[in-house]
């Protein structure tokens, strides 16, 4: 059985000193281990940004696509191969900005699959422009100097809206909670839609370490909430301005995407003989007649 050390390989991260990333790496390496997948049974596909190195930095397949893009690469890669657990990854401006049409379409396919967006509220890697997420009235001394005017997406209750069985959040200084509910997602049988706080100590100066301590609302400590209550999730997403960390809903009953496929053959494309036989070649070109 696969350990966390196996999961990790020779490539050293290049993320920034103190950048959350390296937690959410962390916390996927252990989440693997801990429900028994091996290297070979786990694929982590990853857009552009600074979340879009991901991909590189684990013990697995990986696959790094371009700027939002990393979720139409990973429906492809679960459709071919079922026996494959498939994480997509990339940040708030790669999902929730040119990404978010592709974002909304694989919410309401529900194809099994997980989908880890490390949100820093702003774009890193092009030195700190405004992303979607950026709140309003956001300061940026290069950007919006005198506050953003637009206001920012709420990505979980657009997700709750769009049809997702699976959502959740966390903050990446909680790797106990992140690890979990990274477990809970590559488990559920449907998209899973996992929200990560994870701080750009470069270019984001006003949603800190701190800052996300002082405000985030941990499900952990709410008695009697109810994860398969849609209504009571995009209320309690409401009443705490999305800081809600903790698996926020989980729909266990709706069927996901594979399995309403009529014919969809439980064994991968690479273990399926796809030669056609002459009789079944000749129907074919029959039909085009």
């Amino acid at each position: 059985m696969a350990t966390l050390k196996d999961f990790r390989n020779n490539v050293k991260p290049n993320w920034c000193p103190g950048c959350g990333d390296f937690a959410v790496q962390a916390a996927i390496q252990r989440a693997a281990a801990n429900i028994g997948l091996e290297p070979e049974t786990l694929a982590v596909v990853s857009g552009i940004g600074c979340s879009g190195r991901i991909s590189g930095y684990i013990n697995c397949y990986g696959f790094h696509g371009i700027h939002g893009r990393s979720l139409p690469i990973a429906q492809g890669v679960k459709m071919a191969n079922r026996e494959l657990t498939v994480i997509a990854s990339g940040g708030d401006g790669d999902g929730f900005a040119i990404g978010m049409g592709h974002t909304v379409h694989a919410i309401r396919r529900n194809i099994d699959m997980t989908y880890i967006v490390m949100d820093n509220q702003i774009y890193g890697l092009t030195k700190g422009q405004n992303s979607p997420r950026s709140a309003k009235g956001f300061i940026n001394s290069k950007y919006t100097p005198q506050g953003s005017i637009e206001t920012e997406l709420a990505p979980l209750e657009m997700a709750l809206a769009a049809g997702a069985t699976f959502v959740a959040q966390s903050f990446s200084s909680n790797l106990k909670q992140m690890t979990a509910i990274f477990e809970a997602g590559m488990k559920h049988k449907g998209f899973s839609m996992i929200n990560i706080f994870s701080p750009c100590v470069t270019f984001n100066k006003f949603n800190t370490y701190e800052w996300f301590k002082e405000n985030i609302v941990d499900l952990d400590e709410i008695e009697g909430y109810d994860p398969s209550n849609r209504i009571q999730a995009m209320t309690k997403l409401m009443e705490t301005n999305g800081m809600l960390t903790g698996i926020i809903y989980q729909n266990k009953e709706k069927q996901s995407y594979e399995e309403q496929v009529v014919g969809f053959r439980p064994e991968s494309l690479s273990k399926q003989n796809l030669q056609l036989s002459e009789a079944d070649f000749s129907k074919l070109v029959a039909e085009f007649k």
